[in-house]
């Protein structure tokens, strides 16, 4: 794309008072950034959300200058940064994004930028998590990326770092979708998955470099996560969680909607239940996600067959009573003492036998779950 008609496109973003919204308005009766920056009143009199006061906000020169000063400025780091910035009308601007209400008018982009057109699937979910759903959320990204389907997420803590570690963990793409700048960090401890991802998948923001992480901005960019993706999963979330958000805002976009159960005495699984109440699909396993999307996807990967749960060959009876306590969800040691009714010194003893043969792992705060 010419650097002129970039130009234009970031001058309109930078005027202030003017979003998304309005300037589709003035894109559809108007065509281009140009002849926006250009209009005379007459020209605009007539656009819906345009009044005097806007009008005239769009024929004062000083502020026209400041925000072509902004652009000039913003292009001049992008080179530096080796960030692209995609506006609606480039050809590598993704159709299912354009295709969405109130589409981001321009996207920032670091790493990958083929992927903005890859069969994605978001997972979300609550960024405190139990340990149940970030082993869940990694599962998914990691088998999702082996039928050739893009894990896309929001970078957030708890589900999203962990869909996008999965995905990373065969190799596989990944987009993040960022509320701040594709410059800024956050949060901070997913320093090293930033890098990660820019490196093997994609960053992706619909605000100027060095945005901050205002609380309004995560919303809004989960019409962003739900728009890129063919489908939404919600692994995890409480009833009054952004992610129920992403699932509303996919529906509206005609997208599939999916839900993991948890337990139901777990605020945490609150929201994903409601969702399933609601109608959504429920996932026991990716398998019922590709089914959903395309079944075509299915014979993408074929995965070695494997036997499900734990090989009690050799086990003693101690040892198998111990497992019949345990379950996929973590147990504290007290508790395990009281099911089982072995002595905390047998106990013990009991449960580094299980770890050394894999059938069980150790959790902080001596809790204990069952191996899959």
């Amino acid at each position: 794309m010419q650097e002129h008609n970039l130009q234009d496109w970031l001058t309109l973003t930078f005027l202030p008072g003017i979003g998304c919204t309005l300037i589709s308005r003035l894109l559809a009766e108007l065509d281009e950034p140009a002849k926006i920056l250009g209009a005379t009143p007459d020209q605009l009199a007539d656009i819906p959300g345009v009044g005097p006061i806007l009008s005239r906000r769009l024929q004062d020169q000083a502020l026209m200058e400041k925000a072509r000063d902004l652009a000039r400025k913003e292009l001049k780091k992008l080179a530096q940064s080796n960030i692209s910035v995609i506006p609606l009308d480039d050809q590598r601007y993704p159709a299912s994004l354009r295709n969405i209400p109130d589409p981001p008018i321009l996207i920032y982009c670091k790493g990958r930028t083929d992927l903005l057109d890859h069969p994605g699937v978001a997972l979300v979910g609550s960024r405190s998590a139990t340990t149940y759903g970030r082993r869940i959320s990694f599962s998914l990204g990691r088998e999702l990326v082996k039928h050739g389907i893009c894990v896309i997420s929001g970078m957030a803590l708890g589900i999203d770092s962990e869909a996008h570690a999965g995905a990373l963990a065969v190799d596989g793409p990944t987009i993040g979708v960022l509320g701040c700048g594709i410059d800024v960090v956050y949060p901070q401890q997913n320093h090293a998955l930033f890098r990660d991802v820019e490196q093997q998948g994609l960053l992706v923001s619909e605000y100027p470099l060095g945005t901050t992480p205002d609380a309004f901005r995560f919303p809004e960019r989960n019409r962003i996560i739900s728009g890129l993706a063919r489908g939404v999963v919600v692994v995890e979330a409480t009833v009054k969680s952004g992610s129920l958000i992403t699932a509303g805002l996919a529906l509206e976009q005609g997208r599939e909607v999916f839900a993991v159960p948890g337990r139901v005495d777990s605020v945490k699984s609150q929201g994903t239940h409601r969702l399933l109440q609601q109608g959504a699909k429920l996932v026991h396993g990716v398998e019922d996600i590709l089914e959903e999307l395309d079944p075509a996807f299915m014979i993408r990967y074929e995965q070695p067959a494997e036997k499900s749960g734990v090989r009690h060959d050799g086990m003693n009876r101690e040892e198998l009573h111990l497992l019949s306590c345990l379950d996929t969800y973590p147990v504290n040691i007290d508790e395990l003492v009281r099911l089982s009714g072995y002595d905390p010194a047998v106990l013990a003893d009991l449960l580094i036998r299980l770890e050394l043969r894999g059938a069980v792992r150790q959790l902080p705060g001596q809790q204990y779950e069952l191996c899959q």
